[in-house]
């Protein structure tokens, strides 16, 4: 069954809970959809008066914070070997190259690797556990943490919100055509998006290659 059509099939209340449980346990460092399970949200909260936005952002800004700062607080205490485990568990997202590549973030950026990447699915499992292993200063962590959690939780369910509003009006107004003018523009760009992850990917393993050799 598809996220959405599932999602209504359950009452507002479990909704919100289902939204902050996920991205939380998401941000805690456990591959989940978390960003699947808000867009899918908030576009059925446009679509049906029952779910507040309001609430629903309120929900995934909570769930992406408090997983952030258990990440945090688990990856400090448990260190590199805790990344070790994880990529004996998860290698396909634990990997040494994605470890790699988000050390390295880090390492450019600082604190601001936290709040950018809460946009960055990659960066959103590794954030708050890289940045405990790391020792970053907890202050530096919060504060990161706090605004990118808002700005991103808060800002995708009202994009998502208002845009399925517009579609739906529109799509009223253009039925079939519209319909299949949104679907061209969906399967194009997930094949944009597609062949720019795999450039990103091929980038990736080089460095860690360039990386490997230089040791």
């Amino acid at each position: 069954m598809h996220v959405q059509e599932w999602l209504e099939t359950i009452p507002a209340v479990s909704i919100y809970a289902l939204v902050g449980l996920v991205i939380g346990l998401e941000s805690l460092g456990i591959p989940l959809p978390g960003e699947i399970i808000l867009v899918s949200a908030a576009l059925l909260a446009s679509q049906h008066g029952e779910i507040d936005p309001f609430v629903l952002g309120a929900c995934a800004s909570a769930g992406a914070i408090i997983g952030d700062s258990i990440g945090y607080a688990i990856g400090r205490k448990g260190g590199r070997p805790l990344l070790a485990w994880l990529g004996g568990k998860f290698p396909r997202h634990f990997g040494e190259g994605h470890i790699a590549t988000a050390e390295r973030s880090f390492e450019k950026w600082g604190m601001w690797a936290v709040f950018f990447g809460r946009f960055v699915a990659l960066l959103r499992i590794f954030a708050g556990p890289l940045a405990g292993v790391l020792r970053m200063p907890y202050w530096k962590f919060l504060i990161a943490n706090v605004l990118g959690g808002i700005v991103w939780a808060g800002g995708t369910t009202a994009v998502i919100y208002y845009l399925g509003i517009v579609a739906e009006s529109w799509l009223k107004r253009f039925s079939w055509l519209g319909l299949v003018l949104a679907v061209l523009f969906g399967v194009t760009s997930m094949l944009v998006l597609k062949r720019k992850a795999k450039k990103a990917q091929g980038a990736v393993a080089r460095d860690v290659e360039r990386d490997v050799e230089v040791v």
